[in-house]
């Protein structure tokens, strides 16, 4: 590997370099291997020696045995110091998976996800995400966004981002559905991101997707479901409402919670009140579920999610504008 002029040491002097050591460490490729398998003793130790035994250096870890469930579940980063790839990590690895049952996979770090947002005719979450792509706060690339309407296509196709324009009514639904997952399958979208679409998904696209939609709710779920939930908490008298993000599934509002986060009001607040707050908490949790998405920290746990914390300097964006 050829060094960095900084790295080159002063003319005249013999000897490694400090910085040396600094630059080609930062070169070497990063990965994030996730694990789930049933517990039992001598997983961690099985993990750690062949990451060791094929020159990774752990940089990160986290794991959660779950005690009523039986299941074991683990994320750990690494510097793969010797050159080896999450390709050739993965392909060594079968045989450890296999005598422990796991379902583990070598993610690449500099790999960006590809995303589809859907959006109809709020826009906040939608202009939430793109800031956070175009200042790098969320290393993914935005293949496309779909819309029932045409409200944001100027907006999107001004940021360089295809807009595809595909309505639904009571008589296209299965044709527009068709036409979305050509889009998913054309593009090779790993996920999809309904930031406020207002559209229910088929039990059949829900299924073909299981565990790469991402929906925004404007409540603090299991509260309020449904339609209008800012209403309901009104007409309750809540003293806090929140917004949830969780992934899809056939069944309405119930699928595995990702993130939440609330938001308190008053007696004095009206629904509209509630719609304005409601719009930053919205913006916000759907934002950290899908930082926790695309960086591999979220399993799934039957219909619970284990959400590991994220690895440092994970949220460093590569601009403050």
């Amino acid at each position: 590997m050829r060094g960095c002029p900084e790295c080159a040491g002063r003319p005249g002097r013999a000897g490694p370099s400090p910085m040396r050591d600094t630059c080609e460490k930062a070169a070497m490729k990063t990965y994030t291997l996730t694990v789930s398998c049933p517990s039992r003793r001598g997983i961690v130790a099985a993990i750690t020696t062949y990451l060791a035994h094929n020159g990774c250096n752990i940089i990160d870890s986290a794991q959660f045995d779950d005690l009523e469930t039986g299941r074991f579940f683990m994320r750990i980063g690494f510097i793969s110091e010797e050159g080896r790839t999450h390709e050739e990590l993965s392909a060594g690895f079968a045989g450890t998976a296999q005598s422990f049952a796991m379902d583990a996979t070598f993610h690449d770090d500099a790999a960006r996800m590809k995303v589809v947002i859907m959006v109809s005719r709020f826009g906040h979450c939608l202009n939430d995400l793109l800031y956070r792509w175009r200042i790098g706060a969320l290393k993914m690339d935005i293949v496309a966004v779909v819309s029932n309407h045409a409200d944001y296509r100027a907006y999107v196709e001004g940021h360089g981002i295809p807009f595809r324009l595909i309505e639904v009514n009571a008589d296209n639904k299965p044709q527009a559905e068709a036409e979305l997952m050509a889009l998913v399958e054309e593009t090779g979208a790993e996920l999809v991101v309904l930031a406020r679409y207002m559209q229910v998904l088929s039990d059949r696209f829900c299924t073909a997707m299981s565990g790469r939609i991402i929906n925004i709710h404007h409540s603090f779920l299991p509260s309020f479901k449904g339609a209008n939930p800012y209403k309901q908490a009104y007409r309750r008298g809540v003293k806090l409402i929140g917004a949830t993000a969780h992934y899809v599934t056939a069944d309405l509002d119930e699928g595995p919670i990702i993130e939440q986060d609330t938001v308190r009001v008053s007696h004095a607040q009206s629904t509209e009140d509630y719609v304005s707050l409601g719009r930053d908490v919205e913006s916000l949790v759907l934002g950290r579920a899908i930082h926790a998405h695309i960086h591999h920290r979220v399993l799934l746990n039957n219909n619970r999610t284990i959400v590991f914390p994220p690895s440092p300097g994970s949220f460093a964006s590569d601009r403050m504008g």
